[in-house]
């Protein structure tokens, strides 16, 4: 099937240069790429296809990586049964020239909504987006929390964004020292029960 989806684009949409990547790991879905400049035409080329007809947006989302951002795209068909991860890789940027790459609003309204977290959370400005803004962060929040290299800031309108008392330290580190004092990282699930949850130790098969 990606074959012929391959096949398909790059005879319908000029310049798309739809490549078929292998699966990383034994299990897990093939995906195609595309250009990023390509890919409103190359949506729509798949939304309207008669062979193919995915006429459904399932999933946007993005990857920041060190050398690009990666967007993915999952497409379903429900009248041919097929699904589809497409994918498009932009060059990073920065937040004062955040990477761009066409909204597919105009295709499928589902858009909307996935494009705007993208961008809150990766920083990827989708042209032509029809209400393009945040959506999970405050409109002048600093920054994309889901880049690698993103620093959260210490306060916003004079609140402190991350208090001390809030962070529930202990709790966060509790499997990680567990480990540490077992010496077997193996021998523990990092369970929020008891000390022997998860363990395999004498104290814990007594307890049984």
């Amino acid at each position: 099937m990606h074959n012929q989806i391959a096949e398909f684009l790059n005879k319908s949409v000029a310049g798309c240069n739809a490549v078929i990547n292998a699966p990383v790991a034994v299990v897990g879905d093939q995906s195609i790429t595309v250009e990023a400049a390509s890919i409103l035409e190359v949506c729509r080329a798949l939304k309207t296809s008669p062979d193919f007809a995915f006429n459904v947006l399932q999933v946007i989302t993005g990857t920041d990586y060190p050398d690009r951002v990666e967007l993915s795209y999952i497409l379903a068909s429900y009248s041919k049964n097929l699904e589809l991860i497409l994918k498009a890789n932009l060059p990073r940027g920065d937040k004062n020239n955040l990477p761009k790459i066409n909204s597919i609003v105009s295709l499928w309204s589902a858009a909307n909504f996935q494009e705007r977290e993208t961008y809150d959370m990766i920083g990827v400005d989708f042209v032509g987006h029809p209400d393009f803004r945040r959506i999970l962060c405050p409109y002048d929040w600093d920054g994309h929390p889901l880049r690698k290299d993103y620093v959260v800031q210490e306060k916003y309108l004079d609140m402190v964004v991350n208090p001390p008392e809030k962070n529930n330290t202990a709790d966060q580190m509790f499997g990680k020292h567990l480990k540490e004092e077992l010496g077997d990282p193996k021998r523990v699930s990092s369970s929020w029960k008891d000390r022997t949850a998860g363990t395999d130790t004498e104290e814990a098969k007594d307890g049984e």
